[in-house]
């Protein structure tokens, strides 16, 4: 059995609902969940918006791959009613920055019913364009960090 710590996202519609209906689907799609931080509100991240966003971390034991579990929540978040114009649109472009080349990568955030993010994944490092593990912001957010680190001491 694997470990994987998810975090969840919801500031559109229900939010309480949409927290509670992803646990229970992580539960049923990817596997047993064995912990869940509190659910806390905050404050927008990376964009502005007049909705706050209710957060929470979920520890769950998972047969599937890093690959799987990506898909799974994807499926999650579709069936939920996250669509296109709710995903994090991320586009990058090489700067020329004192004579180096650096790839920056622009991302545009916006309200979403649900948001569910692979932050950890046993003591795996994944380096793909779609799928990076550890999540390469985590550490930047206390919405992400607060609960990350009441499920590690749970």
């Amino acid at each position: 059995m694997h470990k994987v710590y998810l975090g969840l996202g919801s500031n559109l519609g229900d939010r309480h609902a949409n927290i509670e209906r992803a646990i229970a689907l992580v539960s049923e799609r990817i596997g047993k969940v064995i912990r869940c931080s509190s659910v806390i509100e905050t404050d927008p991240w990376g964009f502005d918006s007049e909705n706050r966003f209710l957060n929470a971390v979920l520890l769950c034991e998972t047969i599937l791959t890093p690959r799987q579990v990506l898909r799974k929540t994807q499926g999650i978040e579709r069936d939920l009613g996250k669509r296109r114009q709710h995903a994090t649109q991320r586009q990058s472009s090489n700067t020329k920055v004192q004579s180096s080349r650096f790839k920056v990568q622009s991302t545009e955030y916006h309200n979403r019913p649900i948001d569910i993010d692979i932050l950890l994944y046993d003591d795996l490092t994944v380096d793909e364009a779609d799928l990076q593990i550890p999540h390469p912001r985590m550490q930047e957010r206390d919405f992400v960090m607060i609960p990350l680190q009441e499920v590690m001491q749970g």
